[in-house]
């Protein structure tokens, strides 16, 4: 089916009955001359829009933002309903501008107050616009054209919006069921008629607009189905300021436009040439043009409501900010300043229409003004922190101003990007091999002959292609230092039949031989290709690199259970492998105790021998200190006049050629060392007593010479006595 949507055709009614021409009671200010003023002039009173007024400026803002944005295929058909109905326009595009519709609503005038209210009323115009509904427009009558006999095919569907002042709950409903009692009747006249369109969808938006300071006798209601043709809502508005905001609100819901905020505009101001100040501008386009920031924000897992999005409704895509007490959706963009013009290329995604939502104000006509002279403007993204990201610019094009969105990534003209920058990040180790294979293993081939399921079904070869990709892709790790079991030689027998849909006996024996094969690995206790990527020391333990070995294997024949039945086989002599009798579980944790007290014994070891170094170096230092000092030492006594020389100097011996005692085997103790060392250095010091030399026994005369020379008896107490 050829499909219009519902804002393909748009119906504006809008009651001209005299309770129309009454005020909305909302004062503007006429005279803005207050400065200046010559005494004695008394000012302009303030005047008031009438209701009629109001409907009608809401009504052509509608229609100019939409002109704007799509200047073709959405069509307005304007409607005034008093005493009967007046079609101000046609379908045709020559019929589709704000010129052709202000010139018509001119020549209709305001409403009489004087005219009877009894005959006039709103349902001529709602009547009228189901009909108005029914016609063709060129579009649909050039693909209906083109589909020829399947004219049927082509839809239609339309938009009624009515303006107007309801009395109460009950007559917005009577207003309803006359709308569908008419499209009910003309859809039946159209069946038989080759000018008319069957209706198969309406959307009727009643708005219910009334004088400040009253209440409302209409309650607010959302979108409701009165049939399956029919949907419908109502909206209470004040008249004034509001329903104009109500109507560009509604105006972007129905072709699902979207605002940004351009911020930080610098101009300068009438009253002082030479100062500036920055305004902002408010514009509507197509929503597409958010869509890369949407997904930037969401793909770096960054809340847009923080930095583009401002307002008081909180929702995980848009801000919203208020306004004219109307709820809008606004991105906001910052204004860089402008140093390029539209000759320059720019790398663009998409180019949109904008129509400035108060299009009468200063900065928004300078900003337009700005562009049309053929200047472009970067927008930046607002950020805290790190560089700012220019994701827009404003640049007109034929006299239109577009939106466009630039590029924030890496331009397809550029080169491709490295392996290693892919999604998971500098990424170095991804299985490049493997995922050629899996290319070659799933290419895609032309079949000459069809073949038939098991339940006589005709197989489709594309369907077969899409269930083998399906099966293929259960599981298959990306990176290498993320799998075991495909690293491993061992294992390729089991991993190339298991993603089959179906296997034979011999399949299943060989898959049980390959589980076979690791159970003798890991009784042998080889070694695994684990990878180390960001562990630190010699990485896990064997035992838990079988373990992640083993659930690694057990998550890939999981995956392909449903297969078939002996698949389950296989599973089944996996998990009985996988549970170990009691005598090995007790020998795997002597093994593992073994290994724990190994390590230990190597640390302790590596803690120790630093100190151990430590402590030689410090006594080999303190004992070269003290050899210099002896040999000081022995200096001073050598070239002293008053000491002998002594009769048993010795060469002087290195700390190398001491040795221990002959009569000492194995090893000598550090005191021994020691002690031999100081008895060699003393015996260098002083001259030997002679009466050790003289000695009989072990036992030396005292006084030798001393019974000789005074003729006396010596005792062995050491007394003398005269002879």
């Amino acid at each position: 089916m050829k499909l219009f949507s519902e804002a393909h055709k748009t119906v504006f009614v809008v009651d001209h009955c005299p309770y129309m021409a009454e005020s909305c009671r909302q004062t503007v200010e006429f005279d803005m001359f207050t400065k200046n003023r010559a005494p004695g002039i008394i000012p302009l009173a303030p005047i008031s829009k009438s209701l009629w007024t109001c409907a009608v400026e809401s009504a052509m803002e509608y229609c100019r933002i939409m002109y704007d944005i799509f200047p073709a295929r959405k069509l307005v058909n304007f409607i005034v309903s008093d005493s009967r109905a007046h079609t101000l326009n046609s379908w045709g595009q020559e019929d589709q501008n704000l010129q052709e519709l202000m010139a018509a609503l001119a020549a209709v005038g305001p409403p009489n107050p004087r005219m009877d209210p009894e005959c006039c009323s709103v349902l001529h115009g709602l009547v009228e616009a189901v009909e108005v509904l029914c016609k063709c427009t060129d579009y649909q009558h050039e693909a209906r054209t083109t589909l020829m006999e399947n004219a049927d095919r082509v839809s239609n569907r339309g938009r009624i919006i009515c303006i107007t002042n309801a009395k109460s709950d009950s007559h917005v409903r009577m207003l309803e069921d006359c709308v569908q009692e008419t499209i009910h009747e003309h859809n039946k006249l159209a069946a038989s008629s080759d000018n008319l369109m069957q209706i198969q969808h309406c959307e009727l938006v009643l708005i219910h607009t009334y004088t400040a300071g009253e209440d409302s006798l209409v309650s607010d209601r959302p979108r409701k189905d009165i049939s399956l043709a029919l949907t419908s809502e109502v909206h209470s508005v004040r008249a004034g300021r509001q329903l104009p905001a109500k109507l560009t609100s509604l105006v972007q819901q129905h072709f699902d436009l979207a605002s940004t905020t351009i911020t930080n505009i610098p101009m300068k101001e009438e009253q002082h040439a030479n100062t500036s100040a920055n305004y902002d501008v408010e514009l509507l386009h197509q929503k597409d043009a958010h869509t890369e920031l949407l997904r930037s924000e969401w793909k770096n897992m960054t809340p847009m409501t923080c930095d583009h999005f401002k307002g008081k409704k909180v929702d995980p895509h848009l801000g919203s900010s208020n306004r004219d007490s109307a709820v809008k959706d606004t991105v906001t963009l910052k204004w860089c300043t402008p140093r390029t013009n539209n000759v320059e290329l720019h790398y663009c995604t998409g180019a949109y229409r904008i129509s400035p939502v108060d299009v009468n104000s200063r900065p928004s006509s300078c900003l337009t003004n700005f562009l049309l002279n053929g200047r472009s403007v970067l927008l930046e993204q607002p950020r805290k922190s790190g560089s700012k990201v220019i994701s827009h610019m404003l640049c007109s094009h034929g006299g239109e101003i577009f939106l466009h969105v630039l590029s924030s990534v890496r331009s397809i003209l550029e080169d491709p990007p490295s392996i290693s920058e892919g999604c998971g990040g500098r990424v170095t180790d991804y299985r490049i091999t493997d995922f050629g294979e899996f290319m070659r293993e799933n290419r895609l081939t032309p079949v000459m002959e069809r073949g038939y399921l098991m339940d006589g079904s005709m197989e489709v070869p594309l369907e077969r292609a899409k269930s083998q990709l399906e099966r293929h892709t259960r599981y298959w790790p990306m990176i290498i230092s993320q799998t075991t079991i495909f690293n491993m030689q061992a294992v390729v027998p089991l991993a190339s039949l298991i993603v089959k849909e179906s296997l034979t006996d011999d399949d299943v024996l060989n898959c049980q031989k390959t589980i076979y094969n690791l159970v003798d690995m890991e009784r042998k206790n080889d070694h695994l290709p684990i990878s180390t990527v960001g562990t630190r020391g010699k990485g896990s333990k064997r035992d838990e690199q079988y373990r992640i070995m083993w659930n690694e294997l057990e998550t890939l024949v999981r995956a392909h259970l449903n297969n078939s039945e002996k698949h389950q086989r296989v599973l089944e002599c996996l998990l009985a492998c996988r549970s170990k009798p009691p005598e090995e579980e007790e020998r795997k944790k002597s093994r593992r105790k073994r290994e724990d007290k190994e390590d230990k014994s190597e640390k302790i070891v590596k803690d120790y021998e630093p100190e151990k170094s430590w402590q030689d170096t410090e006594r080999l230092k303190g004992t070269l200190e003290r050899e210099k000092e002896e040999l000081a030492e022995a200096e001073i006594i050598k070239d002293s006049p008053d000491s002998p020389e002594p009769l048993n100097k010795k060469p002087r011996v290195s700390i190398g050629e001491i040795q221990p005692p002959e009569k000492v085997k194995g090893p000598i103790s550090l005191l021994a060392m020691w002690t031999n060392r100081i008895n060699t250095a003393n015996s260098r010091k002083h001259q030997e007593f002679a009466g050790r030399l003289s000695s009989v026994n072990n036992k030396a005369e005292l006084y030798q010479h001393l019974k000789e020379e005074n003729g006396m008896d010596t005792h062995e107490n050491g007394k003398a006595s005269r002879q």
